[in-house]
């Protein structure tokens, strides 16, 4: 897999389960993921296999490319990555949720019809934020802030909450203290970072702060294996990241101005080199099909 704004001829392929998904990536063993949760939650669980993983597949309406959704303990769920601030998180939230319980009702054969009241698991929506842009510890998204406003004392049938952590590094110190894994996380992030303000060339930085952490034992185990994987994942990342940040500069929500267009046509056909289908295209860079069909008929 190929950066797109500089060569990266001389990593091997990686498979394309990794993609640009780092912070999914770090937690894919369950037992990360369950001390995540012990963290985020102050909860003690010790029994990985209690957490079952209930992800979706293909929900390209979404464009919810770093999701991890998983019951236990009777709550549902889900976890997402966020480099850039984004206050709709909680309308998203509420349609993948849907999903998900539409997937759980089914699974677990209820009859929403009964007269009889059922239970269902007690939803949870986390976002863990490490974009560059200052924001809190935590903070709380509310469905209801998005709502236009209703004369009255008029309640809103429908609420969901988001809660957003800043994990970069220095933030949320008690939590990175509870999680070590997300600690470390955030620790090879900053020295991608750091390595960066050092005017390092992308690639060099990246390389750099592997071997750095590795030598700190930061990652160790998921750096030292999969070392080319991470590399990769993380030159697509910060090519993503800064594609999102030029999506959502003043005055392009609703066109593009010719620089950004530029950009957005070279993601599109670097992608397309790659094998990539337009649908999937759309999903990564989170934009509708067809929008993308429109500009591949220019490539």
């Amino acid at each position: 897999m190929k950066s797109n704004f500089i060569n990266t001829d001389e990593y091997p392929e990686a498979d394309r389960q990794y993609k640009d998904r780092l912070f999914r990536f770090v937690f894919q063993k369950p037992e990360d993921l369950l001390s995540l949760y012990n963290a985020v939650n102050g909860t003690d669980y010790k029994d990985p296999s209690a957490l079952e993983i209930n992800t979706l597949g293909n929900v390209l309406y979404l464009s919810m490319k770093n999701d991890i959704s998983f019951l236990i303990s009777g709550t549902l769920n889900l976890y997402e990555h966020q480099s850039t601030c984004n206050p709709n998180m909680p309308m998203r939230g509420l349609f993948y949720f849907s999903r998900l319980y539409e997937k759980y009702i089914a699974g677990q054969d209820i009859n929403i019809y009964s007269s009889a009241a059922k239970t269902f698991p007690f939803p949870r929506h986390v976002v863990f934020y490490n974009g560059t842009a200052e924001e809190p510890d935590r903070k709380v998204l509310r469905l209801s802030d998005l709502y236009e406003t209703v004369p009255g004392d008029s309640r809103p049938s429908l609420e969901c909450e988001t809660l957003t952590l800043n994990i970069n590094y220095g933030h949320n110190r008690a939590l990175m203290e509870k999680c070590r894994r997300l600690e470390e996380y955030a620790i090879f992030v900053h020295t991608v970072r750091e390595n960066l303000e050092k005017q390092m060339p992308l690639d060099q930085a990246v390389t750099e702060a592997v071997d750095t952490c590795i030598r700190s034992g930061v990652l160790k185990d998921i750096l030292t294996e999969q070392k080319s994987e991470v590399i990769q994942m993380v030159l697509e990342t910060f090519d993503q990241e800064k594609y999102e940040k030029a999506m959502h500069q003043e005055g392009y929500d609703d066109g593009y101005s010719d620089g950004k267009a530029d950009l957005f046509l070279e993601l599109i056909r670097k992608k397309l080199v790659k094998g990539i289908s337009l649908e999937e295209i759309a999903r990564e860079l989170e934009t509708d099909l067809e929008t993308v069909q429109k500009l591949t008929d220019q490539i």
